[in-house]
């Protein structure tokens, strides 16, 4: 494992990072979040990195790392294994700087991720079936090649990047409490860990993991880097096995407290903030919002990291579906019913009293054990949270009808 000098971390330079970023950043303000705030008793704030230029973080450290290579190094060429955001932050400094990428991704990854780094002049090799498959894939390409390796997480110029986060949150609110970041192989909670504590010893840093994929938190827990079995988690963007041992010495040191969240938190997080704020946050950007859950100081000014927005449609169509079920917005049961006339009237007249509205309806006579006595009905209706449905419920049962939740 690598030691690392508290010389090298105290001699980060956040200010002279953010002057190379300078015309290359689009400007990421604190959005002040009044429906996060009432739900979590606490004074909430956004900082949108998913409207960066990229959709994503990635593009503060990666640039910074490749703006500090020798001429020599930037003739090589660079190669990177990403599952998508810092493939676009490496992609799009590259062409800004005049250097040839090539950046190996996870055959998962989602194809709006693979066209945007491709958009941006990368040659994409896609290999393997997440992200540590990639990256050993990428580092074969680069002993084979001579490639320059620019890590996504796991390098001091890149954990430098992506640290500016911090600096420009407080600038804004200088009194801020707590900071909320995503945690996928720690770059980013490296980073703003080391740049907010420079600045105010006191403020709180906690990292969100989610629970199909903690491999930092198991990491500290243990002592020494974990490498998990597997991952299982929709956040894609943080689905990394093993951290590195770079941002695991410095978030052992740094980070206050690392927190689980399901994927049933994510969905309602991006549900929110999509509803609420109309902002697109993909699935690990707004783990950090879904981590409010597990925060349990109250009255505390706290800023989430919203750390990316790169999802395609299908996803956020089937997000937006779970999200909706998770709140109580959505619900979806089946009663059995005689087969005789009238009988559907009045399950249709005990929605109407409780005020839920019909979006669809399955009348089927074949699912039903006695198709010749009864039919199975189908019904999911809109409503208006979790207390909602329990009135649909009892009042479908005080009316005799057995309900079976879907």
């Amino acid at each position: 494992m690598t030691v690392i000098d508290k010389q090298n971390i105290e001699g980060m330079n956040f200010e002279n990072s953010r002057k190379l970023l300078d015309g290359i950043l689009t400007e990421t303000r604190l959005i002040k979040s009044l429906v996060f705030s009432k739900e979590f008793e606490n004074d909430v704030y956004i900082k949108p990195e998913n409207l960066q230029t990229t959709g994503s973080f990635k593009i503060r450290g990666a640039f910074n790392k490749i703006s500090k290579l020798t001429e020599e190094d930037k003739s090589k060429g660079l190669i990177a294994s990403s599952a998508g955001n810092h493939a676009q932050g490496v992609a799009y400094a590259a062409q800004k700087l005049g250097v040839e990428a090539t950046i190996v991704m996870p055959t998962t990854t989602p194809l709006i991720k693979v066209e945007a780094t491709k958009s941006y002049g990368a040659k994409v090799i896609l290999h393997g079936d997440c992200y540590d498959e990639a990256y050993k894939e990428a580092l074969r390409l680069k002993k084979e090649n001579g490639y320059i390796f620019i890590h996504p997480f796991n390098d001091l110029d890149v954990i430098e990047g992506q640290g500016t986060i911090a600096t420009e949150i407080l600038e804004e609110l200088k009194d801020v409490d707590c900071i909320l970041v995503p945690i996928g192989g720690g770059g980013l909670a490296a980073g703003i860990a080391i740049s907010a504590k420079k600045i105010n010893p006191n403020i709180k840093v906690i990292g969100v993991e989610p629970e199909g994929a903690k491999s930092m938190k198991a990491s500290i827990e243990k002592g020494e880097l974990i490498c998990l079995d597997k991952v299982c988690t929709i956040a894609d963007g943080v689905a990394v096995k093993e951290p590195g041992d770079i941002t695991f010495s410095i978030i052992k040191e740094y980070i206050d407290e690392i927190v689980e969240v399901s994927d049933f938190d994510i969905m309602e997080a991006f549900l929110i903030l999509l509803d609420k704020h109309k902002l697109i946050g993909e699935n690990a950007g707004v783990s950090s919002l879904a981590g409010l859950k597990k925060i349990k100081e109250k009255n505390k000014k706290i800023v989430c990291i919203v750390s990316g927005g790169n999802i395609d449609v299908l996803t956020m169509a089937s997000m937006i579906d779970r999200g909706l079920v998770s709140r109580g917005r959505i619900f979806s049961f089946t009663v059995d019913l005689p087969d005789k006339p009238g009988e559907l009237l009045k399950v249709a007249e005990v929605l109407a009293r409780t005020g839920a509205n019909v979006i669809k309806l399955d009348h089927n006579q074949l699912k039903s054990m006695d198709r010749f006595m009864e039919v199975q009905l189908e019904v999911t209706v809109e409503t208006n949270g979790h207390k909602h449905i329990e009135q649909i419920i009892s009042e479908l049962k005080s009316s005799g009808y057995d309900v079976i939740v879907l």
